[in-house]
């Protein structure tokens, strides 16, 4: 456990980092990349480029500090972090290249203000907190390894086909090249995908599952990520599969992992999946399984893009509509293209909103699972609060760090 004293140091001198933040973690990231480059493929670099990285960890360092002698708060954003280590295959050797930048870079921005004391303080914090990931993600890789199919690390998988959803999407069926078995997992998981760059490293993406679990093949389904001007730099890795991995390609794959999943239990109420843009990715494997496994039970789907050319997975949601009574779903067009044509489903221009959700179930008292963009997240949180929906019936996802925890709260 952590020492009174140390707790204190740390709370005192959190509003001094808080205030340096981004000066502190920008620093850190630039000189871990420098002394441990060894380090740099475990990082998106479009990340860094748009500060978004450093944003999340100068977020995440507050967060720590705030409640360091409540770690029961963290509970959940510990099994985030631990989910996406192992992920990436972090290991225990890696924490102490974090602990030795981070308290340096510590030093190096604060200068004199950072005292032995002070340093020595957050060194025991950071070492408490390493711990307790290095614990928690063994634990992850033993489970991922012991099940039938599972495996340690990364394994080679061959693409068996490749399929265009959308403008934008196209999904990826990938089979082991060890013929061997593929591990269940929970729907609405995710893989790690790692490719090589042209410098010769490699890097890593999370992509979701996007169907439901079955015993020859994953899937992915990748949007091609253009890039936002001169700010932020096309998708190395989303241009990268939809240019120039054809069927036969093989890529090496970590196991599934992921804390945000469709919760394997009967319940009585209302399963309510909200899309924004590409989070379909995982609401999909959650509405296949969630259809084949309760048939029963009243599902409402809803997604809302930018128009019918960039939607993917529009033709499966119809067919499935078709085939299951218990099944209500309705897309949204932001700039629909085409006539509001919804064969079989219903459509209609605009946001989601209160209304749309509304009209789509039985009663509010339902099990909310949404993903999509960081404002699109906040308000349908918002919404569900507003409904005092309980925290333990809201499950949400959305792609990237995320810095922008705060507009969920």
């Amino acid at each position: 456990m952590l020492s009174q004293k140390t707790i204190e140091i740390v709370k005192a001198t959190a509003p001094v980092l808080q205030e340096h933040g981004n000066t502190l973690t920008r620093h850190f990231y630039d000189r871990m990349f420098s002394h441990n480059p060894e380090v740099l493929p475990y990082f998106n670099r479009a990340n860094q480029t748009a500060g978004k990285q450093q944003a999340a960890l100068a977020s995440a360092i507050c967060a720590y500090a705030a409640n360091i002698d409540n770690l029961g708060a963290l509970k959940e954003a510990v099994e985030l972090v631990a989910q996406k280590h192992a992920s990436l295959q972090i290991k225990a050797e890696h924490y102490p290249i974090v602990g030795e930048n981070l308290l340096a870079s510590i030093r190096e921005v604060l200068g004199s203000a950072a005292t032995d004391e002070i340093v020595a303080a957050w060194g025991e914090a950071y070492g408490f907190l390493a711990d307790i990931l290095i614990k928690r993600e063994d634990q992850i890789y033993r489970e991922a390894a012991s099940v039938p199919g599972g495996w340690q690390g990364f394994r080679r998988f061959v693409v068996s086909k490749k399929e265009q959803e959308s403008s934008v999407v196209t999904s990826f069926y990938l089979t082991p090249e060890d013929k061997g078995s593929l591990p269940s997992f929970k729907p609405g998981q995710y893989i790690t995908v790692r490719v090589h760059t042209d410098d010769g490293q490699t890097t890593m993406r999370q992509y979701s599952l996007s169907a439901k679990p079955n015993s020859d093949w994953l899937r992915i389904s990748v949007k091609r990520e253009d890039g936002v001007g001169g700010t932020v730099p096309p998708g190395y890795v989303s241009n990268l599969l939809h240019d120039s991995l054809a069927v036969g390609a093989t890529l090496e794959v970590a196991p599934p992992c992921g804390e945000f999943f469709l919760q394997d239990e009967e319940n009585e109420r209302p399963l309510v999946l909200i899309a924004g843009g590409i989070g379909i990715t995982p609401l999909m494997s959650m509405l296949q399984t969630s259809l084949q496994t309760y048939p029963n039970r009243e599902v409402a789907f809803i997604h809302g893009c930018q128009n019918e050319d960039v939607q993917a997975f529009k033709t499966t949601v119809e067919e499935l509509k078709a085939q299951h009574d218990n099944l209500n779903a309705h897309f949204r067009y932001i700039d629909p293209q085409k006539p509001l044509d919804s064969n079989g489903i219903e459509a209609s221009k605009g946001f989601i909103d209160e209304k749309l959700i509304e009209t789509m179930i039985s009663k509010r008292d339902a099990e909310y699972y949404y993903c999509g963009p960081t404002a699109f997240l906040a308000k349908i949180h918002r919404l569900l609060n507003a409904w005092n929906v309980p925290h333990a019936q809201q499950h949400f996802e959305f792609f990237g760090p995320k810095e922008e925890l705060a507009a969920l709260a």
